[in-house]
């Protein structure tokens, strides 16, 4: 689509204009319009998700720092997948409070960039600056809260460390309830599984494990599942360590669905909102929790339970001995199933 290009002085200090993708080869910033209500009707923050004739303004990375974006408050929920994350995140879509961003792009840009070897100081500094341009608010005292895409995980302790005021929660489903939704996938699932796990042995997430390339080709599906969700505990167990309960707090996704009112009430009280009781209740009953994050249909707690049930159904056998196999994998990496400081 061609449009006229704004000035960077338009496009830096309006959050309308997403921060969409860094150009490692030139060195720039690509944006793309995005306001609040594309924002809300988008599961993702993808070229697959966002619509495709879009423009994209690109600019010189310095000169955009140099344009001083405004700035905003910013915190996390950092997940594991399949755990309710974007549920979450749509949940902070509270016009005058917050606003949830949902996996953007540019971070995970960013953790490409690293895996092809780019300095690790050019990435912080990249990373610092990709923060401060998500995290512009999009009204007065409004926070922003960002949830990236499990890839980014690996960068988790560097984000919180740039900005000493900034939260997170960790989501995670157990594992069972992870290897089920996995199953439930069928073929899609048990291929991105993988697609993680190659980029989690690059991110060297998977060397402690030990394994050798035999042992590797060897695993089936569910056993790659099953490894990358213990190798995703194992950084957020040390994010945890790191930074203590008063920063970061672990969330299962069971918890949230049993109790999604005290979820987003410890949640508000976690990231400094505002958010009153009337409030509260609203986005409870409201479609964030109620209709598919991903899907347009209704869908609650019963509805996921009756889809995990229908996977555990069918593949029963399977998920029990890889979950089997997997504690034992637990154990001998001291990968505690149960994550410490948890929300409430």
């Amino acid at each position: 689509m061609t449009a006229q290009k704004p000035a960077l002085a338009e496009i830096s200090q309006n959050p309308d204009y997403l921060a969409h993708r860094y150009d490692e080869h030139n060195d720039a910033f690509r944006f793309i319009p995005v306001d609040r209500e594309l924002h809300r009707n988008s599961t993702f923050l993808t070229d697959k998700i966002l619509p495709d004739n879009l423009p994209v303004f690109a600019f010189d990375r310095k000169d955009v720092v140099a344009a001083n974006p405004p700035k905003g408050r910013v915190h996390y929920i950092f997940h594991s997948a399949y755990c309710c994350s974007t549920m979450l995140a749509r949940a902070l879509d509270i016009k005058g409070i917050s606003m949830g961003f949902k996996e953007p792009v540019v971070l995970n840009d960013l953790v490409g960039w690293k895996r092809r070897g780019a300095n690790p100081r050019d990435v912080a500094e990249v990373l610092d600056q990709s923060i401060d341009l998500l995290a512009r608010p999009f009204g007065a005292g409004e926070t922003v809260i960002i949830k990236p895409s499990n890839v980014v995980n690996i960068l988790a302790i560097v984000m919180l460390a740039m900005r000493p005021d900034a939260k997170a929660i960790l989501l995670h489903a157990p594992l069972k309830t992870y290897l089920r939704s996995i199953a439930k996938k069928d073929l899609w699932g048990r291929m991105w599984v993988r697609e993680l796990f190659i980029g989690q042995m690059k991110d060297q997430m998977i060397a402690p494990f030990g394994m050798s390339n035999e042992d590797m080709l060897m695993l089936t599906d569910l056993q790659v599942a099953a490894v990358g969700w213990l190798a995703q505990h194992a950084v957020f167990t040390a994010t945890l360590s790191k930074f203590g309960p008063d920063r970061v707090k672990s969330l299962n996704s069971e918890t949230l669905l049993a109790d999604k009112g005290e979820t987003m009430k410890q949640m508000s009280q976690l990231f400094g909102l505002d958010i009153d009781q009337d409030n509260l209740e609203k986005i409870v009953s409201g479609p964030a929790f109620n209709r598919h994050s991903k899907l347009d249909m209704e869908f609650d707690k019963e509805a996921r339970e009756k889809e995990h049930a229908d996977a555990a159904s069918l593949h029963a056998d399977e998920i029990e001995k890889v979950y089997e196999w997997a504690k034992v994998m637990g154990e001998r990496m001291k990968i505690s199933q149960t994550l410490a400081s948890p929300l409430f």
